[in-house]
C-alpha cells in the first residue's frame, strides 16, 4: 500500500490565487476589521494543514507507524481544509458575470 501525495497532498492553485489577491479597501473599518480578522484565520488553518501534512510525511516515513493515528491526522487535515474553502467562498463570493 503505497502513500504518495495525493489530491489532499498539497495546495490547489486556487489557493495561491486567493493569498496574492489584494482584498479592496472597504468603506467601513468594521468591515474592513471582520476582513482582516478572517485574513488572520485563513492564514493559521492554512498553517496547520501545512503543518498536519508534514506530520502526515514524517508519520509515514517512519515506519512501521500507527494507522489509527495516520487516520485521524487525515481526517482534521480534511476537516482543515473544508474550513479554508468556506472561508474563502466567504471572502471571493460567487459572482457569475
Amino acid at each position: 500500500m503505497g502513500f504518495s501525495k495525493d489530491g489532499e497532498g498539497g495546495e490547489s492553485p486556487g489557493l495561491s490565487l486567493v493569498s496574492s489577491t489584494p482584498i479592496a479597501a472597504n468603506e467601513s473599518g468594521a468591515t474592513d476589521t471582520a476582513d482582516k480578522a478572517t485574513l488572520l484565520k485563513l492564514a493559521q488553518l492554512r498553517q496547520e494543514h501545512r503543518d498536519l501534512d508534514e506530520a502526515i510525511q514524517a508519520l509515514i516515513a517512519s515506519r512501521p507507524f500507527d494507522q489509527l493515528q495516520l487516520t485521524r491526522l487525515k481526517k482534521r487535515k480534511l476537516m482543515l481544509r473544508d474550513q479554508i474553502t468556506k472561508l474563502e467562498d466567504d471572502i471571493l463570493p460567487d459572482i457569475i458575470a
